[in-house]
């Protein structure tokens, strides 16, 4: 990119760059395992979120019950370039780094968080979609190096790569959706399978890329119902082309790492989560955007299932987890490399369709819903699927932070905000990234305070 230094070539003598993983060996153990006993002898904080900016319109600006006041969602200081959240992203370094589905709704709030931290932000996907769109509600075009592109298209990702040269690439770009998949069950292999494998085969052969952060589904697992948590060393596999196309990602991520990786200059690590839910998502048979849709146009939302169970966590809360992955395999922290992990909420997380919905609409008045009697089982979804994070606690001292009802807030009062022509959506947004980095670090997460 014009005006950015390029970091030296890795050919030939040894650079500060190719050194960097023997360099931080020692340090970043004996930091990890600080940060390890923190996490497990300090009981977390209970704090609460508070709600949107307390402005007249329809946002309101309620507290929730047992809420603290604290910071205003839109009036809280911009302090990114103070906290040690900086961190998260290893925006020290002069390269920038590149999110795959970076037009999506988990790719444009991670687009955004990188963002708003200081780092340098390229993004590779094949379309915007919408409207709406909240990549563009965010105004993410003017602020990154918004490319487009197919992760099908091995040769066109090499050319954006060799570009860009990013230090670190997120990977997010997926078909994600599970009764897409069996409309289309060839694509959504194409694009998850076969873009992990098209990504890796580049990646191997640009050892200048440090870390490879790459996101798969807690859908990976093979399902059996269990009423306990997944590790990540549980059967992988899946009853639907969706399941099955990201556990195949899975095991494209681990022979690559093993076959050429593993003794490269370059760090991967898999992640593993599901059921996110948060402001910004107009997919299509996703229950939040069908939600949103229905009542906006003053209509009851049809639902499939509503006595499914879930462990609904707000996009926040993994996207911390990625961030903070991809800032120690950075560091070079050795028990990561090839690793997977799951990022999960905790086991109060687990509610109904029907309590989301009946949360959801304490929040949106005149709110309605109603079963979907004709419902065919041919396109069976899991009712139940849980992940043990005992590992990323572990490792990295990454925990969820928010309870049920701060999701819900945050989830609903961001739609609100949407519908109010008078809210910047973008410092809307860059305020609740900002309510929960507040909220990690007062819990004594360890990638706030950092």
């Amino acid at each position: 990119m014009p005006g950015r230094s390029r970091r030296p070539s890795t050919d030939g003598a040894a650079s500060p760059w190719t050194d960097r993983r023997t360099r931080n060996r020692r340090s970043v153990h004996a930091v990890a395992e600080s940060r390890r006993v923190q996490a497990i002898v300090h009981p977390p904080v209970v704090v609460g979120l508070v709600g949107p900016p307390r402005r007249p319109g329809p946002i309101g600006g309620q507290v929730l019950e047992g809420e603290a006041e604290g910071p205003q969602t839109g009036e809280v200081d911009v302090i990114g370039q103070d906290y040690g959240a900086r961190r998260l992203i290893g925006c020290r370094h002069p390269g920038p780094g590149l999110v795959t589905g970076h037009t999506g709704f988990k790719g444009s709030w991670l687009a955004l968080w990188l963002h708003h931290l200081g780092a340098e932000v390229a993004g590779y996907s094949d379309h915007v979609p919408g409207p709406p769109s909240v990549f563009e509600l965010l105004g993410l075009e003017t602020r990154i190096d918004h490319r487009l592109g197919d992760i099908r298209d091995r040769s066109h990702l090499a050319e954006v790569l060799d570009e860009v040269r990013p230090d670190m690439v997120f990977h997010l770009a997926a078909q994600a959706l599970v009764l897409q998949s069996h409309v289309d069950p060839v694509g959504t292999f194409e694009t998850n399978t076969m873009g992990m494998v098209n990504l890796l085969e580049c990646i191997r052969e640009r050892p200048w890329i440090e870390v490879a952060v790459l996101v798969t589904s807690d859908k990976a697992y093979r399902n059996e119902e269990w009423p306990w948590g997944y590790r990540e060393t549980d059967r992988l596999g899946g009853h639907d082309p969706y399941s099955g196309s990201k556990s195949c990602a899975e095991l494209v991520a681990h022979s690559y790492h093993h076959s050429f990786l593993r003794d490269s200059p370059t760090r991967s690590a898999t992640a593993r989560a599901g059921n996110v839910i948060g402001g910004g998502d107009w997919a299509s048979d996703r229950i939040v955007p069908d939600c949103i849709r229905a009542w906006s146009s003053l209509e009851a939302v049809s639902v499939r299932r509503p006595g499914s169970t879930r462990p609904w966590q707000h996009v926040l809360e993994p996207l911390s987890g990625y961030l903070w992955l991809g800032s120690n395999l950075l560091d070079g922290q050795e028990d990561l490399d090839g690793e997977a992990f799951n990022f999960g909420p905790d086991d109060q997380q687990d509610m109904t369709v029907a309590d989301l919905l009946q949360a959801m609409a304490e929040r949106w008045p005149g709110a309605g819903w109603q079963i979907n009697e004709e419902e065919s089982d041919t396109n069976r979804e899991a009712t139940l699927l849980r992940l043990s994070c005992e590992k990323a606690l572990r490792h990295l001292g990454w925990r969820a932070v928010m309870q049920f009802p701060h999701t819900v807030a945050l989830t609903i009062d961001w739609y609100r905000a949407w519908q109010d022509s008078e809210v910047d959506l973008h410092d809307f947004t860059i305020g609740q990234i900002e309510q929960y980095t507040e909220l990690a670090k007062c819990a004594g997460v360890a990638w706030s305070n950092q």
